[in-house]
């Protein structure tokens, strides 16, 4: 999938990908698209309830090949 921003997140624990990832989307154009890598377990419910809160469209959610989580949102 196609993304115009990157936040590596791995390694990082809650609050800080959501919060690197909403400083990238501040910086973003509506319609753009940020990948987000994180390693914390529970970053996936995080990024839902994120995307949720904030209108910002969470587009795909899996994992990479080194098992890191991989979230791909939509700037709203």
């Amino acid at each position: 999938m196609e993304f115009d921003k990157e936040v590596d997140a791995r390694g990082l624990n809650c609050p800080l990908p959501i919060l690197r990832t909403k400083k990238a989307l501040a910086e973003m154009l509506p319609g753009q698209v940020v990948r987000v890598l994180a390693t914390d377990p529970g970053a996936a419910k995080d990024f839902l309830a994120f995307a949720r809160q904030t209108g910002n469209e969470l587009l795909r959610q899996g994992e990479t090949d080194d098992k890191a989580l991989e979230f791909f949102l939509k700037r709203k």
